[in-house]
């Protein structure tokens, strides 16, 4: 019986996600910061290497886990190479919008040097005019919380819709079906 329970989990996961993503994903939700923050950033520097197009994502989740785990000093440059990859590529809303996440999680944390350090970041980044986009005034269907793929956290706000009920998942690219 546990036998067949492990080769059906090993089913729902996909085939084209790099184990290690879905480790550092699964040490992230343990709370294993540092070990997530660790491959999170070797994601992010092979990203990057390639000019593949979750480099920033990588960098932003990498900084992030540096900052849960208490290395602020690590975590900042991660957090602003991610911003800074999302506007090279012109992609303003998701700039937009995981800025405001980061700035609200290091304000949450006390960190207020390092969240104007964001802001000013964002402000020399972002074009005078960025508006939200239709879509997003739209009503989405329901998200699971965590990518079957790979594990990551699904932000139904923060994902790239394919149609009216499937997102893709920012870290493996995998569909993600709304209910």
């Amino acid at each position: 019986m546990r036998r067949m329970f492990r080769r059906n989990v090993r089913k729902t996961l996909s085939q084209n996600v790099p184990p290690v993503l879905q480790e550092a994903n699964f040490a992230f939700d343990k709370g294993e910061y540092g070990r997530a923050g660790e491959l999170f950033e070797h994601l992010a520097q092979a990203a990057d290497a390639r000019g593949g197009p979750r480099a920033p994502i990588f960098h932003l989740q990498a900084g992030r886990s540096r900052i849960f785990a208490g290395q602020t000093q690590l975590g900042m440059p991660s957090l602003k190479r991610g911003l800074e990859l999302f506007a090279q590529r012109g992609q303003w809303q998701k700039l937009q919008q995981l800025g405001q996440r980061v700035l609200g999680e290091l304000s949450t944390r006390g960190l207020s040097s390092e969240a104007g350090e964001i802001e000013s970041l964002l402000k020399s980044l972002l074009p005078s005019s960025t508006s939200r986009s239709e879509s997003t005034l739209l009503k989405k269907p329901i998200l699971p919380t965590h990518c079957p793929s790979c594990g990551a956290a699904v932000r139904p706000d923060e994902v790239e819709w394919l149609d009216e009920a499937t997102a893709e998942c920012a870290y493996c690219e995998s569909p993600v079906r709304g209910s």
